[in-house]
């Protein structure tokens, strides 16, 4: 069976913004399936969390929706409900099969989630996950020390990934949060 591959989340954390920018490429193979999916959202209840996923889409969606409720049962505590959700996420028969990673974040926290049951914070406030995840993180924490604008610098992260990642392209979501 054929993998699908194309996803570039990055997030980056600086000076009281958080910004989540995703890439909007699906492929199979070596088809472009898709060139303008959204893999960046905002969710709870008052839109004050903001995640990003790499991996299965409906998988995404189902933890998107667990996360939604985790954040509802712990007053939008967005640590409290991803750590509950990893719990979840790693000991449920059917949540463990589910195969993506997010970045999600308030005003306060960002952080990466798996299904392995992590749940971390990225050093610098810089974190990437997907396929052209590597190569967004290097050209954001290269950039770091450069751009203070944390959006400029996740759009310009992004533009490098697509320039060398054929799984990503510059079709970019992006969702920003002021702390």
């Amino acid at each position: 069976m054929e993998s699908w591959h194309g996803t570039t989340i990055l997030g980056v954390r600086k000076g009281g913004k958080t910004v989540i920018a995703g890439d909007g490429q699906v492929s199979m193979g070596n088809t472009v399936m898709k060139p303008n999916a959204k893999k960046v959202r905002r969710i709870g209840e008052k839109g004050d969390v903001i995640g990003g996923f790499a991996g299965a889409t409906a998988d995404a969606f189902t933890l998107f929706e667990r996360l939604e409720r985790k954040l509802e049962q712990y007053n939008g505590q967005l640590m409290r409900a991803a750590v509950e959700l990893a719990k979840d996420w790693r000991t449920d028969k059917y949540l463990r099969n589910l195969e993506a990673l997010m970045i999600v974040a308030d005003k306060d926290v960002m952080l990466i989630l798996t299904g392995n049951g992590d749940v971390l914070e990225p050093e610098a406030g810089i974190a990437a996950i997907g396929s052209g995840g590597n190569y967004a993180l290097a050209a954001a924490r290269a950039l770091a020390d450069y751009e203070q604008d944390p959006e400029v610098l996740a759009r310009r992260a992004m533009q490098i990934a697509s320039e060398v990642c054929v799984f990503t392209n510059d079709r970019l979501t992006v969702e920003t949060i002021d702390g």
